[in-house]
C-alpha cells in the first residue's frame, strides 16, 4: 500500500516570453498525503515518466516518494506533470519542490530563463552523468564510407540532406536538440523560418531530411508512445529502412542490440557490423533532478541529496533507482557542472535559443 498518494495537477502553463513579464500561477493542487505514515515537513516531487527507459514494466514512480518518505521523516507527495516544461513551470512558482529526471533540454531552459539550480544527476552504466550524442548510419550507406575512408576532404554530415531521419521525439536531447544545434551551428542546415518560434525547427527537418524527394520518406518526428518513439524507435526507424539516419546515444544500439543475453535484443536489430555512428555532435547531460533554490532551504537541499547519493547503497533503493529511474546511481552535481556545456548546442535551436520562447509548447 502506498504511502502517499500522486497529486493529480492542472496546470496548464506554457513558458513565458520574457521573465519579465509579471504575474503568478495559482496551485490547482489536489495533492494529499498519507498522514498516517508520513508527517514533518512538506516535500512535493514533480515527475514525469520518461519513453526512452529500457525496463518496459516500469514500476509506480511512486515509490520514490514513498522511499524518501522513510529516510528524510517528511510528508512527501508526487505533483504529476506532463511534461518537463510544465515541471519547470512548477518549480519556478512553488508547486513544487524539487523535479526528478528532467531531460537536458527542459533543465537547460530551466537553469537560464528561471535560475532553477540542479541538486543530483543520474549515471550511465559506466559511471558518466553524461552520454555522447550521434548520428547512426548503416555501414553501407555513403555517410560511413565518407566517415571511414580517412579523408578528410569527405564529410559525411554534409551528405545527410535530404536523407530521412529518425528522431527519438520533440525536443529530445540527444534525438533531436544535440544533432540539431550541431549542424545549424556548422551551417549544414539552414533555419527555416522564424528563430523565435520553435516550430521553426520542425520546418527545417521537415525541409532538409525530407528523403521522399528522393522516394524515401519524409523525416520521423514521433510523438510520445508513436511507432518509432524513444531511442528504441529512432534505431528501428533506421534499421528496418524506414529511416536513413538515427539521432542517439553512444550506447543506444548496443543497449538494444548487443545484449549478452541475445535473447534481450529487439527483433528487429541489425548484426552490430551494421551500425556505424558519425562523430559525436557533443555530450547531453543525464536526467537532473532540479530544485528552486528561493523555495527550497539549502539544509533540506543537503538531506535530500544525500538520500538520493544513498540509494545506490540500500538494496530497496537501487531497486527503486533501477526500475523506476533506469539507472545505478545519482551523484550530487549543480547547474554550472551538469549543464554548463550544454548550451553551445542548445543556443542555436529556434525558440530555445532566445531561452523565453515557446520551447515546450507541444512538447
Amino acid at each position: 500500500m502506498w504511502k502517499t498518494k500522486i497529486a493529480k495537477s492542472s496546470l496548464m502553463i506554457l513558458l513565458m516570453v520574457t521573465t519579465a513579464m509579471a504575474g503568478c500561477i495559482g496551485s490547482d493542487d489536489d495533492s494529499t498525503s498519507s498522514t498516517d505514515n508520513c508527517s514533518g515537513d512538506e516535500l512535493k516531487i514533480a515527475y514525469e515518466i520518461k519513453e526512452d527507459l529500457t525496463d518496459t514494466d516500469l514500476s509506480n514512480p511512486q515509490q520514490i516518494a514513498d522511499y524518501l518518505c522513510d529516510k528524510l521523516d517528511m510528508d512527501v507527495s508526487l505533483y504529476d506533470v506532463g511534461s518537463s516544461g510544465i515541471a519547470m513551470e512548477a518549480l519556478r512558482f512553488g508547486n513544487a519542490d524539487i523535479a526528478i529526471n528532467i531531460d537536458g533540454g527542459p533543465a537547460w531552459v530551466g537553469w537560464n530563463a528561471y535560475e532553477l539550480d540542479v541538486m543530483a544527476a543520474d549515471t550511465k552504466s559506466d559511471g558518466r552523468a553524461y552520454y555522447d550524442a550521434h548520428a547512426w548510419v548503416k555501414a553501407d550507406s555513403e555517410m560511413a564510407t565518407a566517415h571511414l575512408d580517412n579523408d578528410d576532404s569527405t564529410d559525411p554530415f554534409s551528405l545527410l540532406a535530404g536523407k530521412t531521419s529518425c528522431h527519438t521525439g520533440w525536443l529530445k536531447s540527444a534525438g533531436m536538440l544535440m544533432p540539431m544545434g550541431y549542424m545549424i551551428g556548422n551551417g549544414y542546415v539552414t533555419v527555416q523560418g522564424d528563430m523565435s518560434d520553435t516550430e521553426t525547427l520542425r520546418t527545417t527537418i521537415n525541409n532538409y531530411f525530407d528523403g521522399s524527394t528522393g522516394a524515401g520518406n519524409p523525416a520521423s518526428i514521433p510523438e510520445s508512445g508513436a511507432l518509432y518513439s524513444g531511442y528504441s524507435g529512432a534505431v528501428e526507424c533506421l534499421s528496418t529502412g524506414y529511416g536513413d539516419v538515427a539521432f542517439a546515444k553512444d550506447s543506444t544500439v548496443a543497449s538494444y542490440c548487443a545484449n549478452e543475453d541475445t535473447t534481450l535484443n529487439q527483433a528487429w536489430c541489425l548484426d552490430m557490423t551494421q551500425y556505424v555512428a558519425l562523430p559525436k555532435f557533443g555530450s547531453s547531460p543525464s536526467h537532473s533532478v532540479m530544485y528552486n533554490s528561493d523555495v527550497l532551504a539549502a539544509d533540506k537541499v543537503t538531506l535530500i541529496q544525500d538520500a538520493l547519493v544513498a540509494m545506490k547503497d540500500d538494496t530497496n533503493g537501487l531497486e527503486i533507482l533501477n526500475n523506476v529511474l533506469g539507472t545505478d546511481a545519482m551523484i550530487v552535481t549543480d547547474a554550472e557542472t551538469h549543464l554548463g556545456t550544454y548550451g553551445a548546442a542548445l543556443q542555436n535551436i529556434p525558440g530555445i535559443s532566445s531561452k523565453y520562447g515557446n520551447a515546450f509548447t507541444n512538447g
